[in-house]
């Protein structure tokens, strides 16, 4: 039942309202995909006037893009322990697919963090102002700082540009995977009546663990190069 709240006076009743309107957006979020999140079914569930709930969020992509931070917060500290339990000695390709695995299975257990972020980008960030946009992107800058730092753990022949890099572009690849592995009804149907088209059905955690396995040999590769050609510029002076 939609709770019923008294006029928020003082600095901790102005934060439990934040939690509790947060709080009510993962409920809805783990009910219904992202598009179906409405602030008006927000503001009924959570007990307050629409207009109240814009007195702590200027926007419905306003919730929700805290709910995306702080999911991946979650997920960076899920990922220091799994990665830890996937140490060991291996060539810097087999640490790489261990990694990659690892990442692709724990964004397949979190759905609703895929789901914000195939959003991300088309959605959540376009109904925000100038500084809730900075915001955001501050606290996502110090996750995948997080996240790199990690993956450069794990993969230490990357370097730290290389694991921010990868990243980077793993958030762009899970949004992409996520939403073409969510076919609509009429997709589904139509997979089902000509087989032939299901070659284009994706396995989410198969197809994201496939892409960034190829991710990180190229970026090992590239980097591998630029180690071999800094040795070859520095062999005439070592001989000078």
């Amino acid at each position: 039942m939609p709770q019923k709240f008294q006029r928020a006076r003082s600095e901790e009743q102005r934060a439990a309202r934040r939690e509790a309107i947060l709080d009510t957006a993962a409920d809805m979020l783990a009910e219904m995909p992202v598009a179906q999140v409405s602030l008006n079914e927000l503001s009924r569930r959570v007990g307050l006037a629409k207009s109240n709930v814009l007195r702590y969020f200027e926007s419905r992509e306003d919730v929700l893009l805290e709910l995306l931070g702080s999911a991946t917060r979650e997920l960076v500290g899920h990922l220091e322990v799994a990665l830890a339990e996937a140490a060991g000695p291996a060539e810097p390709a087999e640490r790489a697919d261990r990694l990659a695995a690892r990442v692709a299975r724990a964004l397949a257990d979190r759905p609703v963090l895929c789901d914000l972020i195939s959003a991300q980008a088309a959605v959540l960030e376009r109904n925000v102002s100038p500084q809730a946009a900075a915001q955001f992107k501050r606290a996502a800058i110090a996750n995948a700082t997080a996240l790199a730092g990690l993956v450069a753990t794990h993969v230490p022949e990357l370097g730290q540009e290389d694991a921010f890099r990868f990243v980077a572009a793993t958030v762009m690849v899970t949004g992409s995977v996520w939403a073409h592995a969510q076919p609509c009804a009429a997709m589904l149907t139509a997979y089902e009546e000509d087989p032939a088209l299901a070659v284009f059905r994706l396995d989410f955690e198969d197809t994201l663990r496939e892409t960034l396995e190829v991710l990180l040999s190229g970026l090992l590769a590239r980097a591998g190069r630029a180690r071999l050609g800094s040795w070859a510029v520095g062999e005439p002076s070592e001989e000078r």
